[in-house]
């Protein structure tokens, strides 16, 4: 406040010539009172910078003007508006909405916009609910480095080895794919789920491993122990309340110590020339017993065909000299010239050539055998062939 010194001064002046001031009312008395408590401030905060030897900073405060209470309002309001706004977050496609309101769950939201009370009241956690995260066992993966080039992997030997149902050793190493299934068990019932799906499924595995032979590790039974192992970590995650869904345990690879692998390569060779071996002797026997199947069921339906042949035509023959002989016994003389005259069409169609004479001619005819037809002699069935004429000259 701006004082002056100068009426002040007067009013002393008028007190100790002995004039009385004019009645005052009550405001006139305590403002009064109030000017004297602050005169006094002044006047000790006045001597004490003037006996330091500096200038009164608060002669430059009482100069400055208070601001004006509307602005004060507005920078209250631009303030709240921007505190109001901080609550507004968006929640992307692949993620899932958390929000606690003092540190406590709330409530879930969806992809897409939305609003929180601001900090301090509400907070916001945002987890990739369908990212599909990868957790090796037994191994690491290396990327490019000064030992390790890219690709390349660096096992973990306490976590690889481990013991069979045959008590056998074996190096086992394995990957876990995991997505997120429940984000508020996820976010809040584990403190560090990564550590917990390794150190799970390295329990899950060493358990099926117990269970079984180290035969079927290594070769055939690899997919049984990969579902069994899969079933088994879940059922320890979903006890624990993790919030997290296995995808697949998937093997990487099943060897055994380094110190004996020899030993294993040459048994496992032997298994697979076995294994050769019986596939070969089953592909013959395949090719073989059906095509003997096939020939004799071919000689089965040829004889049953001839019998069938035969007996047809027997019965035919059977039954045609029946009723031949029914007409015999009916005409004979006709039916005995019928028959001749059948036999001579038999015999005379199967010769080439015919040379017919009556009586007289034939009476003087020179009889002539062709010699040079007689070496294609005819061979009768049932009978070795007769021998040519060459074949006698050489006996």
């Amino acid at each position: 406040m701006n004082w002056d010194w100068d009426k002040l001064q007067e009013k002393k002046n008028k007190r100790r010539n002995g004039r009385v001031p004019p009645p005052r009312n009550d405001d006139d008395q305590l403002r009064e009172e109030q000017d004297r408590g602050d005169k006094k401030n002044d006047r000790y905060l006045l001597h004490g910078s003037e006996s330091a030897g500096g200038p009164n900073p608060f002669q430059k405060l009482a100069s400055v003007k208070r601001p004006k209470k509307g602005v004060v309002i507005l920078g209250v309001c631009v303030i709240a508006a921007i505190w109001l706004l901080s609550g507004i977050f968006i929640v992307n496609p692949d993620e899932e909405g958390v929000v606690l309101r003092f540190g406590k769950y709330n409530r879930t939201v969806e992809p897409g916009p939305h609003y929180a009370l601001p900090f301090p009241i509400e907070s916001v956690y945002k987890p990739q609910v369908t990212q599909v995260l990868r957790s090796e066992v037994g191994f690491r993966s290396v990327g490019q480095s000064s030992t390790f080039k890219q690709g390349q992997v660096r096992t973990i030997a306490e976590e690889a080895s481990m013991l069979t149902g045959d008590e056998n050793i074996v190096n086992v190493q394995f990957s876990v794919q995991y997505k997120i299934q429940d984000p508020v068990q996820y976010l809040f019932n584990v403190s560090a789920p990564e550590a917990l799906v390794r150190n799970a499924a390295e329990a899950a595995m060493r358990e099926v491993i117990g269970n079984s032979e180290i035969d079927s590790a290594i070769t055939d039974g690899k997919l049984k122990i990969q579902n069994d192992a899969t079933a088994l970590l879940q059922n320890i995650l979903d006890r624990y309340g993790a919030g997290i869904k296995i995808i697949a345990v998937q093997l990487q690879d099943v060897h055994p110590p380094q110190e004996v692998i020899d030993a294993f390569k040459d048994v496992a060779s032997a298994r697979e020339d076995k294994s050769r071996i019986i596939n070969q002797a089953e592909a013959y026997r395949n090719e073989i017993l059906p095509k003997a199947r096939g020939q004799a069921a071919a000689l089965v339906n040829a004889a049953e065909a001839y019998s069938a042949t035969r007996t047809r035509n027997a019965e035919g023959e059977a039954a045609r000299f029946d009723a031949l002989r029914k007409e015999y016994d009916k005409a004979p003389k006709v039916t005995r010239q019928r028959l001749y005259y059948e036999t001579m069409e038999n015999i005379l169609s199967n010769s080439n050539e015919k040379i017919i004479l009556d009586g007289e001619a034939a009476s003087r005819a020179l009889p002539f055998l062709p010699l040079s037809g007689l070496n294609q002699a005819v061979q009768i069935p049932g009978q070795p062939p007769a021998p040519t004429g060459s074949e006698e000259k050489t006996k």
